[in-house]
């Protein structure tokens, strides 16, 4: 898994502008943004980890992968729904991530096409697959696509370091977002991954 060939010149511009980055980026030393390299697994990682712990979706993902023959799109769409849910995945998780593989099999999810498109444009496709939200969409550029200025802000992690190094724990008011927001142009997606960093030193990988 290589790291993104922007990731030098993002972290040092990051560390020049901001001493918070700084302070976590010196602690981070070594670590890096990565990414698996699969788009499907990578969308089914992020479904499964949708609105819960880091700790729990991994469990539930290695259930999950330990149950099919191999993560892919034809796997999935074809393996039983009560065996799905026997990996501890909700009703609705097991929908979407049916619902995402008949998206692959039938091409109308094409990962050849994403690179041409904008962050705005690859988000509004991916988000009309069922259980795809901003979040998850966002995730996946992260995390996949390795584009380098996404700031997920519904984020529960992002939101909480905000709080802890910007404004004594507090939430941030909008004055305060769109500065941070312009601060970090255009290697918001470094910042975001730093920041996540400041709770957890273990890199998250989808």
């Amino acid at each position: 898994m290589k790291a993104p060939a922007y990731w030098a010149q993002a972290t040092q511009e990051l560390a020049s502008r901001d001493p918070v980055i700084a302070s976590i980026a010196a602690g981070s030393a070594g670590l890096t943004l990565r990414s698996r390299g699969d788009a499907f697994a990578t969308l089914a990682r992020s479904i499964v980890g949708q609105q819960i712990s880091v700790k729990a979706a991994e469990s539930v993902w290695q259930k999950f992968a330990a149950a099919l023959p191999v993560v892919n799109p034809a796997s999935v769409a074809a393996h039983p729904v009560e065996a799905l849910r026997a990996c501890g995945l909700s009703g609705s998780k097991v929908v979407y991530l049916q619902d995402l593989a008949v998206h692959f099999e039938k091409g109308t999810l094409n990962p050849a096409r994403w690179p041409d498109l904008s962050d705005d444009e690859l988000i509004e496709q991916l988000t009309r697959v069922r259980g795809i939200g901003r979040w998850t969409a966002e995730m996946f550029l992260i995390f996949y696509m390795m584009r380098p200025d996404i700031l997920p802000l519904a984020d529960l992690g992002v939101q909480k370091a905000m709080r802890l190094h910007y404004n004594h724990g507090r939430p941030l008011g909008s004055r305060k977002l769109a500065a941070l927001n312009k601060l970090w142009q255009p290697w918001r997606s470094v910042a975001t991954w730093y920041l996540w960093r400041s709770l957890d030193p273990i890199p998250v990988e989808y």
